[in-house]
């Protein structure tokens, strides 16, 4: 009798964690780039067990870009992707169906690195210098106006259009006195050898929002409960790194992509670069990951004026609201398993 009852059991206990499994919903994401600082809170959130707590079973793959990863997204080939929201914008006006779901890094975090006894404060001081900057890159519709806060026309400096994987290092040997790119990651690379600063694009006007999370209008609509989940355990991820835990968000990486030779002081650099990005006015006080409607707005006016975002869609069509849950969002912050 006790052993049929053990049976019994044991049987019910398969059973049952046979219907959690099935419970757990699925999400395949989509990173923006291969592994650096911005990937901390997805890997850390997986390695801590916070999405499967929360009924998620989340398979995280690396990227090549942004625009591939809203490209990819938009074709429906994952349900997430994590990417900046800029290109998102464009491809939305160009007939894309995909829309923000989450604004972490709220943001531009597009500016020009330039060395730290350059004696370059400002868009006026670049008169005769040699500037990087990649030809398909986001900055470079934005180039025009950023000289022009400084007075300047392109005649005035000398661009030199390199691949987005040769800017870090033509930049460390000083063939270029300057490199425009995301200053988050590229400053962490090339800081060590050539000890550099940033003079930002959202301090000269050029402000849209940096990297967030987007998703077909879809899935939106057949998976929003988990996406919910999904987005309040990253911000909670973020929040939790960002209060005194960053050697964790760096620690999670390297244990994700052990092939990938990566250096934590690198990373840990920006993840640290990373947190003057994350509040725009509008969202401060907010729960990491929210989004308005005037940060939109002004975005669209900036990318409108730069030719890269067609129509006159407002902005609220171009996100989703209510995809936090502050409960979910304070508990994961606080380190809860």
């Amino acid at each position: 009798m006790v052993s049929r009852r053990l049976a019994l059991s044991g049987a019910l206990a398969v059973v049952m964690l046979a219907q959690g499994a099935l419970a757990a919903d699925s999400l395949r994401v989509r990173l923006d780039w291969t592994p650096w600082g911005n990937a901390a809170p997805f890997h850390l959130a997986a390695s801590k067990g916070w999405f499967t707590k929360h009924g998620l079973d989340v398979k995280i793959d690396d990227g090549n870009g942004s625009v591939s990863t809203v490209q990819i997204v938009g074709n429906g080939e994952y349900d997430v992707g994590h990417a900046s929201l800029a290109p998102m914008a464009i491809a939305r006006s160009k007939g894309l169906p995909v829309k923000a779901i989450a604004g972490f890094i709220r943001e531009n975090d597009i500016g020009l690195l330039v060395a730290k006894d350059s004696g370059v404060k400002g868009p006026a001081d670049l008169k005769g210098k040699k500037l990087a900057f990649t030809a398909g890159s986001l900055e470079a519709p934005f180039l025009d106006r950023f000289l022009a806060a400084g007075n300047l026309k392109r005649s005035d400096v000398e661009l030199i259009n390199v691949d987005a994987a040769a800017k870090a290092g033509t930049y460390m040997v000083g063939r270029a006195d300057g490199a425009f790119s995301s200053v988050p990651f590229l400053l962490a690379v090339v800081n060590q050898q050539r000890p550099s600063t940033s003079i930002r694009f959202a301090d000269h006007g050029l402000e849209f929002p940096s990297f967030g999370l987007l998703a077909t209008e879809k899935t939106i609509t057949e998976k929003r409960d988990a996406l919910k989940r999904f987005v309040s355990v990253v911000a909670g991820a973020w929040t939790y790194i960002l209060a005194g835990h960053e050697d964790e968000g760096v620690k999670a990486i390297m244990d994700a992509r052990p092939q990938a030779k990566l250096n934590p002081t690198v990373l840990r650099a920006q993840i640290d670069t990373l947190k003057d990005y994350i509040f725009t006015a509008s969202t401060r006080g907010k729960p990491i990951g929210t989004m308005t409607e005037t940060d939109w707005a002004s975005a669209l006016t900036v990318l409108r004026a730069g030719g890269l975002v067609e129509g006159t869609a407002p902005a609220g069509d171009f996100f989703v609201d209510g995809l936090i849950d502050e409960a979910i969002v304070k508990e994961v912050a606080n380190g809860t398993r």
